[in-house]
């Protein structure tokens, strides 16, 4: 069976819920699982040490979790229009990865939170693309084909779902923003299949 590593950071909760249900959109292509995973988060004044284990959700994400997939979808919350400083730091420690081209080939996917409708979802998107490809995966982003890209009036991108949690991290994803995450983790793990079976 094919998994799907969705790694994410999430510090109010809205690019986890994006994360499990880009995991139901995996869940729904035949021999193809999720897995998912976090990254802790990271000390302004010295390098902090977090438990192995955190107390809540998913694990902490390890080398091997990307070395594994068949594909990766990469969330965070923007920053400025940048990705988080926790997922940065730990896509920071993937250069080994990147020597061996543990990654190259294989298809990824981005997608983000923001607090403002146009605090920069689609740089935030961008940001996250340009470690994946210097790793040498392909990205798979959202044609409008969707008809949920055409009616959205909050968040989603061609470039990866995106959501917009209000100013006080309140709002929950609304059905466009849902369907747009799913239908990123159906598009994810039909590509990883279809590469898989031209590979074997």
């Amino acid at each position: 069976m094919a998994e799907i590593l969705v790694l994410y950071y999430s510090r109010t909760g809205g690019t986890a819920e994006m994360a499990r249900q880009v995991a139901r959109g995996v869940a729904e292509i035949k021999g193809v699982t999720a897995r998912l995973r976090t990254v802790p988060p990271v000390s302004t004044v010295c390098e902090a040490v977090a438990e192995d284990i955190p107390s809540a959700g998913p694990p902490y994400a390890g080398l091997d979790d990307l070395r594994e997939c068949a594909g990766l979808a990469l969330g965070s919350p923007t920053r400025f229009g940048n990705m988080a400083a926790p997922l940065k730091h730990f896509l920071d420690s993937t250069g080994g990865l990147w020597l061996a081209g543990a990654l190259s080939g294989k298809p990824a996917a981005v997608f983000t939170s923001a607090s403002t409708l146009h605090g920069g979802h689609e740089s935030t998107l961008l940001s996250m693309m340009l470690p994946l490809l210097h790793h040498g995966m392909l990205l798979v982003g959202l044609p409008f084909t969707e008809t949920a890209l055409n009616q959205t009036h909050s968040g989603g991108t061609p470039y990866g779902p995106s959501h917009w949690s209000g100013s006080d991290a309140s709002a929950v994803l609304n059905a466009e923003e849902k369907q747009l995450c799913r239908a990123l983790g159906r598009r994810l793990a039909d590509v990883a299949q279809r590469l898989r079976g031209h590979n074997e």
